[in-house]
């Protein structure tokens, strides 16, 4: 299967264009297509509700979306319901068997922008079973952020398969045997976003294990690889971010450890224009 993620910057590209139909060409073809900033009804993207024109865009894949931000859109009486939104969105070829949004910690910040984020899950279906895939987004200033963030990803993820499906066991047939048997709740699971954190920092230890002088990356069976290293590639490449004061790589796909040996490629196109980060690909056997 073919992976993608893309912080897509709401459609704002390095020439300041927002174009969205240049962001789905970029990604159009994967498998499994994970996006960040994704919003609808902001003035700054012209009052567009990115979701349905990128789902325009890009038909015959099943999609779930899930905000972190969530106000008010201003509608008036023409449009109460309206939402004025911000948040992650997953696509996929196949279907995608169930959802769940999941809000990270927050934390208010007297000067900078803080705002807050989510982990958008999606159980879908794969050839060998079905896997969990998450569209993540983390915290952009504060490493102390990121780090609850990501203890409260690792909650997450480790008590999935315990809580089941988003229903479980039997119940009253009247109501739920027409509705087909409860969704599963897989222990695999894929992580792919801006993640806003480097190689050498705390957080990312948190996800993919420590360092050691001896025995390099020590990740736990029951923890997460970083797919680009999977892939047998440089350690300082995967350069997703290029800023004028110094490219980064902040955009990154965590496999669980198990699927570590199944990647079979990761790159970066360094060449899409859409947005002020780089789609980052992952070719992997689910």
């Amino acid at each position: 299967m073919r992976l993608v993620t893309y912080n897509i910057q709401f459609g704002r590209g390095k020439d300041d264009r927002f174009d969205l139909a240049r962001i789905a060409k970029a990604v159009d073809g994967a498998d499994i297509i994970a996006m960040q900033e994704v919003e609808r009804f902001w003035k700054r993207s012209g009052m567009v509700d990115q979701v349905a024109e990128l789902t325009r865009l890009l038909p015959g894949y099943h999609w779930v979306y899930g905000p972190g931000i969530d106000l008010d859109g201003g509608g008036g009486p023409d449009a109460p319901h309206r939402r004025k939104q911000f948040g992650n969105l997953l696509l996929a070829r196949t279907p995608i068997l169930s959802a769940r949004n999941h809000l990270l910690p927050k934390i208010g910040l007297l000067e900078q922008l803080s705002m807050q984020r989510a982990a958008l899950e999606g159980v879908i279906a794969c050839a060998g079973g079905p896997v969990r895939f998450y569209s993540v987004h983390l915290a952009h200033v504060s490493g102390l952020e990121r780090r609850r963030q990501v203890a409260r990803l690792r909650e997450i993820l480790g008590g999935a398969a315990g809580e089941g499906g988003a229903w479980s066991g039997g119940g009253d047939p009247r109501d739920w045997a027409d509705e087909g048997p409860p969704p599963p709740m897989p222990g695999e699971a894929i992580l792919l976003g801006d993640f806003n954190m480097e190689p050498e920092s705390p957080e990312y230890e948190m996800m993919a294990g420590p360092l050691t002088e001896r025995y390099g990356r020590v990740t736990p069976i029951d923890g997460f690889a970083d797919a680009w290293l999977a892939a047998g590639n440089d350690p300082g490449g995967g350069l997703t971010w290029p800023r004028a004061d110094g490219p980064l790589r902040v955009d990154y796909v965590f496999v669980g450890a198990m699927l570590a040996t199944r990647v079979q490629g990761v790159h970066v196109d360094g060449e899409a224009q859409g947005s002020d980060h780089q789609p980052l690909w992952v070719d992997i056997d689910l």
